[in-house]
């Protein structure tokens, strides 16, 4: 496996060494050993989830404010444009996002760090999103960053139609982050 840093500190590429033939591939998606050693990163997931969304579907941006999740996050199925925006109070990089597309095709995976938002924008027809967490789910703690918010000024694919929750759409503003 490859590991590429990305310009947040913490969040990760990851690509993985995939045998393909005219059979097709098989690689080894998570192995927590290898995982430590190439990132230092000593991640226990106690969760996975699975997605499936159509073309123009736009989930996030969310994270868990007293309970943070890390997610190593992969697409099995059609492609994604991926956004992990840093909300560490502390971090030099507060405020920045970065964005990647992941396919079926590249096999990426994006490790985000505990202190993220995460959200991402279906490109393919469909898409299957699979991701880990280092968290349970507690939806009384999760919040949205707006995903169209202009302080952190994502800048999206250009798609015909995006379809976004009522939670999303309603989502807070990236400066109510901000301690008062």
């Amino acid at each position: 496996m490859k590991v590429t840093e990305t310009s947040l500190s913490g969040c990760l590429i990851l690509e993985p060494e995939v045998h393909q033939d005219t059979r097709g591939f098989f690689m080894e998606s998570f192995n927590s050993k290898s995982f430590f050693e190439l990132t230092g990163v000593h991640a226990n997931f106690v969760q996975d989830n699975h997605s499936q969304s159509e073309k123009g579907v736009l989930r996030g941006l969310h994270y868990q404010k007293s309970s943070p999740q890390g997610k190593l996050v992969r697409v099995s199925r059609g492609s994604v444009f991926d956004v992990a925006v840093d909300i560490r109070f502390e971090s030099p990089t507060f405020g920045s996002w970065v964005g990647m597309e992941l396919s079926e095709q590249n096999k990426l995976q994006l490790w985000i760090p505990e202190g993220f938002a995460h959200g991402f924008v279906v490109t393919s027809e469909i898409a299957d999103f699979q991701y880990k967490c280092t968290n349970y789910y507690f939806p009384e703690d999760e919040a949205s960053i707006h995903y169209l918010d202009p302080d952190i000024n994502i800048l999206w694919p250009d798609l015909d139609k995006v379809l976004v929750s009522s939670k999303d759409s309603h989502a807070k503003s990236f400066r109510n982050l901000l301690p008062q």
